[in-house]
């Protein structure tokens, strides 16, 4: 790429589809520049599960993965959705996150991951830990899993490995979230195999615009070759300030990049989602009130609004009823 290409004109138009209902009659102007439309409120969950599973997936560090996928999370079990997190990233940020030591559990994902299902293997419900937020639950990991990744090669449908971890879990939530590590590695190959869907989160950067394109190949490759039930969800632009020029210019190309994936509610900078992490709780419990927390409840709401997969759980059947199938398919 020459000095005078942006980043974004090297990305292709041929990303995985999303097959939306049309959205509420648009409102006022919001900060991507575009009318918001009036996203109706969440109806109740009649029956739980089978979940839809959504990878938080960006291979830049620092853009908000382990933020959202927390305060996502709290947003939607607000909403009366049973919400399972998964921590695909040897750091445990998410688990840290939400209050846990990973390092002192019996168990983690890296034991699912691992096991063989043999006498005194972990079973997935023994590995969840329940969070003090009503609704949402845990698989947490730690520095082992690190070794996972190296581990996995070896293993016949290595790619698989986790889709085949979450099988038991699917039928008792509602939506699966998955922190995914800052790297296009094979744990990450591994979230986006088990997922139904990506939600990307964005810095409002220069830099952060660089790896979209390399994202955007590999959910490619891996809805052609792994999963072709997988697709963008969108694009959910993160520390955003609006103050300046930059980060309004950078809104503006993404915007002009991916005008229907990107999502109309915009996540600003504030202290808070660092005092959120010392407090080891998600903002909307922490600051129920804040910015940051009426921001994430939006994210919920256009989340269920704009992807079906979601809102098919309002009447009982969840997502999965058309495509559980995939997790239940012998070859996982």
């Amino acid at each position: 790429m020459s000095a005078d290409t942006s980043p974004l004109e090297t990305i292709t138009p041929s990303a995985p589809v999303l097959h939306a209902p049309a959205l509420p009659v648009p409102g006022p102007l919001g900060p991507t520049g575009r009318p918001v439309p009036e996203f109706p409120l969440p109806t109740a969950v009649r029956q739980h599960g089978p979940a839809s599973v959504l990878a938080i997936c960006n291979q830049k560090g620092g853009v908000g993965k382990t933020t959202t996928t927390i305060n996502l999370g709290a947003a939607l079990a607000e909403t009366g959705r049973r919400v399972l997190l998964v921590d695909v990233d040897p750091q445990g940020a998410l688990s840290v996150g939400l209050g846990i030591n990973a390092n002192i559990l019996e168990a983690t994902l890296h034991d699912l991951l691992l096991g063989t299902g043999g006498v005194g293997a972990p079973v997935a419900a023994d590995v969840v830990v329940t969070t003090r937020v009503p609704g949402l639950d845990l698989l947490p990991s730690n520095i082992d899993l690190s070794a996972a990744e190296v581990l996995l090669v070896g293993e016949v449908g290595r790619e698989h490995a986790l889709a085949r971890a979450l099988r038991p879990l699917i039928p008792e939530y509602d939506v699966v979230l998955i922190d995914c590590q800052p790297s296009l590695g094979l744990l990450t190959v591994n979230a986006l195999s088990a997922a139904d869907g990506v939600l990307i989160p964005l810095e409002c950067e220069y830099f952060a615009l660089r790896g979209v394109a390399l994202l955007l190949q590999t959910i490619e490759r891996v809805t052609d070759r792994l999963n072709p039930r997988l697709e963008l969800v969108g694009i959910l632009a993160t520390m955003h300030d609006g103050r300046t020029l930059h980060g309004r210019e950078v809104l503006d190309r993404v915007l002009e990049a991916f005008p229907d994936k990107l999502f109309h509610t915009v996540i600003s900078r504030t202290i808070r989602f660092p005092e959120t992490t010392a407090a080891g709780e998600p903002i909307t419990s922490y600051a129920s009130s804040s910015a940051g927390a009426g921001a994430y409840r939006a994210v919920a709401r256009e989340l269920l609004a704009r992807w079906p997969a979601t809102s098919d759980a309002d009447s009982g059947t969840g997502a999965a009823s058309g495509a559980a199938q995939p997790h239940d398919t012998g070859g996982r």
